[in-house]
């Protein structure tokens, strides 16, 4: 076997070593082993939770199980590529404050300065930094269920507007123009 390895040229062998670059970011943010009981007794599976983005306003959550912890986590990927959101970013940071609820987890997202840098705890964090966001606070309420605070998150990150459908204002009506009372002597 050493001998087939040997005739090879050398630059192929690299070639074919070298793993190929991801395109998107995945982080694995939970695994769970879970149970479920029968006649014999309890049969263990394992339970994923995946955050998956590419670091430019694209991200998605999954949760999948599987009989070991790769298998789940492979599944979870497959989930989050499959449930992809564009957040609406604004030099950098989010547009606007905002607030969502999933369950018992409540979270809340608002805009920073530049240089602020993410100021958030655990999956939030992670969820933001996989979505390509720069600066932004956050604060969560309720329960601490990280598989909740990631959809929360999530939803919250779809509730954004895009800068340009601000209404800053509310427009003129046409056509409106007081009358004057003339009284006459």
């Amino acid at each position: 076997m050493a001998e087939n390895h040997a005739k090879k040229p050398f630059h192929k062998r690299i070639a074919r070593e070298t793993p190929e670059e991801k395109q998107y970011d995945e982080r694995t943010v939970q695994v769970d082993r879970v149970a479920r009981v029968v006649k014999g007794g309890r049969r263990f599976r394992f339970r994923a939770l995946v955050v998956v983005g590419d670091r430019k306003n694209k991200v998605g959550v999954g949760s999948a199980k599987g009989a070991d912890v790769t298998a789940a986590v492979t599944k979870a990927t497959e989930v989050a590529k499959k449930h992809f959101i564009t957040v609406n970013l604004y030099k950098g940071t989010l547009p606007h404050e905002v607030e969502a609820k999933v369950s018992g987890a409540k979270i809340l997202l608002k805009p920073a300065s530049p240089g602020t840098g993410i100021i958030a705890g655990g999956v939030i964090r992670t969820v933001l930094e996989v979505a390509g966001v720069s600066n932004a606070l956050s604060k969560s309420f309720g329960s601490s269920n990280k598989t909740n605070i990631a959809y929360a998150t999530i939803h919250a990150l779809e509730l954004l507007e895009p800068a340009n459908k601000w209404i800053t204002r509310q427009p003129k009506k046409e056509g409106t123009k007081a009358k004057a009372k003339v009284t006459k002597p």
